[in-house]
């Protein structure tokens, strides 16, 4: 299982969107889409799983591809670095 990146999207799309879109390329097993803390507004990025070859497949082929006018920025996702927390 992979977990893919997928940043530009449009501010207005949902969840399902996103998971049809990439429904294209294989069985999606969750999506997510980020949302600001404060406002619950799209932050215009979020996550999608898929099996591993599922998941390369997409990758190379959404990656730039136009969502609603905007051009997709996909890749594998990278875990997130904790910084350490200031007091």
């Amino acid at each position: 299982m992979k977990k893919i990146y997928v940043g530009n999207l449009p501010w207005t799309c949902t969840e399902d969107e996103l998971r049809d879109f990439f429904a294209e390329y294989g069985s999606v097993h969750s999506v997510a889409i980020i949302l600001d803390r404060d406002t619950g507004r799209s932050r215009g990025f979020g996550f999608v799983e898929m099996e591993d070859a599922d998941a390369d497949n997409a990758i190379s082929a959404a990656d730039g591809k136009d969502m609603d006018g905007r051009p997709l920025r996909v890749n594998e996702a990278q875990e997130r670095r904790r910084s350490p927390r200031r007091y």
